[in-house]
């Protein structure tokens, strides 16, 4: 890029990571699911966003995952095939491509090394050989995922294995030969939507044909004269993320006392996640107040309400108060260029390996994304998070998504580039690292590393990762936060930072083999 960069994003920057991790990261790289990115053009000194989440086939309705009683049913969404969207990965970075590559890299020039990956096979180790025994049952439940996740010998692969896989390099050499829209077009095309229909789904080769994704403005706001640029709905990461930096703003000492920042930030958590669960769904078919949701007034008056000494329960918060409704898996790579350009992107699968379903002869392995609608109003989904009719299934309909991929600025230029996975815990995450970052001074890789906490308004918990000192989770508790200690750590907030010395780059801890690297 430093030597055929036109001012314009490098094909390589916008593509090249997407496909690698959909040959060597399959339980969350993909071009079987979706996912967003933020983009800051340095030369113009915009900002925009790519939405390619994915969609509900047509055949998809209200009742799609309920069961005969007329309540949710979890199997349908989670483990069936019903539950699998339209995929948009492929689309999205097409359209990226289009309007901001630089055209200095043929599409197939940047597709050979993955291409070569999966044909030649890459070793199973890191955090695929962490993984792959977690998923033996969803994978070993279809005949092209046994086929290639297990040994001859029905053994699961593990270390020392290889992960070939020739069918996914087959369809890459396909969109490499004709094209993105090759992957929505007969053949490979019909082989997904056979795939899914003989499992027992509904997706038609038409689906695919008539997926495209969206290019949408950006959600801006500010956190202490920092302006924030965010996703917008189908992702409520964004709105989220904007409404809680809102209320905490207006604590100016959140540094000085940490039970007393934690405890303020949970509070902003639980009304945040309230408005989530009643306002936000797909903009093409849900008009939410979104101006207002994110405003620094809306802000100012849930903050009335928060007690510093003592929680509130989340069965006391009354979601959208002060207006009236208007008519595991995923990953996260940040990029950042010598020349201003930045790119925060989210892609997932849902679950980690998505249903676990591998289309015959595309070695595609596809999400189980549409368990991320509300089945039926006020039950859980897979990460707990509930949801009202903005986000009900329906044909067509982009399901709401808790990926946050975010740039700070700062003088005009990008300084923090961020995002993360782990579903409902996504947007706390962010939150979190930019608080460390702003008001605790942390270095980067600190402010990454440090212990979370997460609440999400229902259940009324705070979850706290291993490492939170426990006179701290005491502190909270006095303050009447009922908390649980996890025994696990979430996410994997890969991020960028801009410094005097040059970019620096903090690799998440939490994910075994994340790496940052310049070149």
């Amino acid at each position: 890029h430093a030597k055929y960069g036109s001012g314009r994003f490098s094909l390589a920057e916008l593509l090249a990571p997407a496909i690698a991790l959909a040959v060597t990261y399959p339980r969350a790289g993909n071009i079987g699911g979706g996912g967003y990115m933020v983009i800051h053009l340095g030369a113009t000194a915009t900002e925009t966003t790519i939405d390619f989440r994915e969609t509900a086939p047509a055949a998809i309705t209200r009742a799609s995952f309920l069961d005969e009683r007329g309540e949710a049913d979890a199997a349908k969404s989670r483990e069936s095939a019903l539950g699998i969207g339209v995929p948009g990965t492929v689309a999205g970075l097409s359209l990226a491509h289009a309007k901001y590559g630089s055209g200095r890299f043929s599409l197939a020039e940047l597709l050979a090394p993955a291409i070569a990956l999966a044909r030649d096979g890459i070793p199973i180790e890191d955090d695929t050989a962490d993984s792959l025994p977690s998923a033996q049952v969803r994978l070993g439940r279809w005949p092209a995922s046994r086929a290639l996740f297990f040994a001859p010998d029905a053994r699961l692969k593990g270390p020392g294995d290889t992960l070939v896989q020739p069918d996914l390099a087959e369809t890459l050499a396909a969109i490499a030969r004709a094209g993105p829209r090759a992957f929505y077009a007969d053949p490979i095309a019909e082989k997904i939507s056979a795939g899914v229909r003989a499992a027992g789904g509904v997706m038609t080769s038409k689906d695919l044909a008539d997926y495209r994704p969206i290019e949408r403005a950006p959600l801006i706001g500010s956190y202490r004269n920092y302006p924030i640029i965010s996703m917008p709905p189908s992702s409520s990461g964004g709105v989220v993320l904007l409404e809680m930096l809102n209320i905490l703003e207006g604590y100016p000492d959140l540094a000085t006392d940490e039970a007393r920042r934690l405890h303020l930030a949970i509070e902003a958590m639980k009304l945040a996640y309230a408005d989530r669960a009643a306002f936000l769904g797909d903009p093409a078919q849900v008009r939410a107040p979104i101006d207002k949701l994110i405003s620094k007034q809306y802000a100012a008056a849930l903050r009335a309400g928060i007690d510093p000494h003592r929680a509130r329960p989340s069965a006391e918060i009354k979601t959208g108060a002060a207006m009236e409704r208007e008519g595991a898996n995923t990953t996260h790579f940040s990029v950042m260029d010598r020349d201003g350009n930045a790119v925060a992107t989210t892609v997932t699968l849902n679950l980690s390996y998505g249903v676990g379903l591998i289309a015959d002869g595309t070695g595609v392995l596809l999400n189980n994304e549409l368990d991320d609608f509300a089945a039926k109003p006020g039950a859980p989904n897979a990460y707990g998070l509930t949801g009202g009719e903005a986000n009900a299934p329906a044909g067509g309909k982009r399901p709401l998504s808790s990926m946050t991929p975010t740039i700070v600025l700062k003088d005009g230029r990008p300084w923090i580039v961020t995002g993360s996975p782990g579903g409902s815990r996504i947007i706390t995450t962010v939150l979190q690292v930019l608080l460390n970052v702003i008001d605790r001074n942390l270095a980067l890789n600190e402010a990454v590393a440090a212990p979370r906490l997460h609440h999400q308004w229902l259940p009324d918990l705070v979850v706290a990762e291993p490492g939170v000192d426990s006179p701290l989770l005491g502190a909270l508790e006095a303050r009447g936060q009922r908390v649980v200690e996890s025994d696990s750590r979430w996410s994997s907030a890969n991020s960028i930072m801009v410094k005097e010395q040059g970019l620096v780059g903090a690799a998440d801890n939490r994910t075994r083999g994340a790496l940052a690297s310049g070149y």
